[in-house]
Parts: C-alpha cells; structure tokens; sequence
C-alpha cells in the first residue's frame, strides 16, 4: 500500500508541475515603468486593470529606473499614447519584443484604449486626452524635434489665428483652417515647411537665416513672427504626430 500510495502522490506532483510548469514559463503580465508624478494622478489605476480584463494579462508598476519592460515615459521616444495639456506621453519597449506589450500598445491606440482613456475623469474633469490613432507604416510620417517645445512655439506664433489644440479653440480666426485640418491635407508637410512664403505669411514672418528682414520703409502689418530653423523643426514635429482630421469623403460628380 505504502508503494501504490507513493507512485500515487509522485504522479500527483508530476501532474501539477506539468500543469504549472507552461504557465509559469509562459508568464502573462509585463512590468511597467512609470515615473510617481503620473502614477500619483491615479490614472493608471484607471486604465490598466481595464487592460488586463480584457487581454488577461497582469501590469505590474515599478518604480521609475527599476528593471522594466516597457516605460511610460514624456521623451519623445516610443509612441505617443496619451497626452495631458501639452505633454506628450510616450510608450517604449525596455527589453526584448514583449508580445503582451505589444499587445498594450495596440489596445492603446485604438478606439476602445482611447475612450478608455479619455474617460478618465476625477471631480468631472478630463486629465488626459488619447494621442494619435496608429498609422499604417506606409503613411507614418514622424519628423524628429522636440515635440513639446513644439506645441508651445505653435501656439505661440500660430495661435493667434489657427486653432493649433484644443487650448486655441477660442483664441483663433474662425475663417482659418486649423493644425489638424490642414494635417489631412496629402501636401501638409510641404505646405508647413514653407509656410513662411505662402500667402500671407511673408508680410509678417521672418525665419533666421531664410528670409530677409523687413525694410524698415515697409514694416510688418502686424506684430510679426520671428522663429529660428530649430524652432521650426519643433513646429513639424508636433505637427507630425496631430491626429488629421476627418474630412470625409470626396464629394461625387454624376
């Protein structure tokens, strides 16, 4: 009896290693970084276990610096998920292709990530807005710059005409297309390249070391744009990354 009852327990044992054992090897959850002053919003809170309930995968948070698989990080390295005033944030593998990170960034950028994260709202007040939807690689256009600084030149030197985001809704010219409008253009990386020699930007604009300055027989109308070629590569890039809008289909002729 003694022998049957120990072939019965080792086939036991053996039995709940090999169920356990794939499991264990197969692991679904992923660490992420995260620095304290996101975490302390208690957004994440919000958005991951939403994520795990859906994928069945578990999201452990670590400290910022701790070993990690992937990082939420405002250095414009990775994909733009989500952004909160004019700070763009970042997600970015840490470590080798993680397949349930993938997994995340995928959920992140499509329409069921973005409601969830946009439907993040203490006191009844949104904090964070979702980023870009993911373009196909084909039309994926990401110019490199710093992209917060920016928004904050655009703002600055485009504002007071074009509705450049969402803080310039009412400060704009009504009869001027906006970022986004003009970033569903096919030519917009074109048209904002040179915008200082089209139509009426060359009465008041002037780029260092491009255009000529104003004779002082004939000054600008109007207080006028002054900006470097660096401040306009921060330009293009944030520009790169606004979401174009949809203009919907052309209109059909029978």
């Amino acid at each position: 009896m003694c022998g049957r009852k120990r072939v019965f327990c080792l086939f036991i044992l053996v039995l709940i290693v090999w169920c356990e054992g794939p499991g264990l090897a197969e692991t679904r959850s992923f660490r992420l970084s995260a620095p304290d002053v996101l975490v302390e919003t208690g957004f994440l809170k919000h958005l991951l276990p939403r994520f795990s309930l859906k994928h069945g995968v578990r999201v452990e948070i670590v400290a910022e610096g701790a070993q990690s698989d992937v990082l939420l990080t405002t250095e414009p390295q990775g994909t733009p998920v989500f952004r909160r005033e004019a700070e763009i944030w970042y997600l970015r593998q840490a470590g080798p292709e993680n397949e349930h990170v993938t997994g995340f960034e995928d959920w992140l950028t499509d329409d069921v990530g973005r409601n969830t994260i946009e439907a993040f709202k203490p006191d009844g007040r949104q904090l964070f807005t979702a980023a870009l939807k993911r373009a196909d690689a084909a039309d994926a256009v990401l110019l490199s710059g710093n992209v917060v600084e920016g928004e904050e030149l655009a703002v600055l030197h485009c504002g007071r005409c074009h509705m450049v985001n969402e803080a310039t809704r009412m400060t704009n010219i009504g009869s001027t297309p906006s970022f986004a409008v003009m970033r569903a253009f096919s030519d917009w990386q074109i048209r904002f390249e040179a915008f200082f020699a089209l139509n009426p930007h060359p009465s008041f604009t002037v780029i260092e070391g491009v255009t000529e300055p104003f004779d002082i027989t004939r000054p600008s109308p109007m207080v006028p744009v002054t900006m470097s070629l660096e401040d306009l590569e921060a330009i293009l890039a944030f520009v790169s990354r606004i979401e174009p809008a949809d203009l919907g289909a052309p209109i059909q002729y029978q």
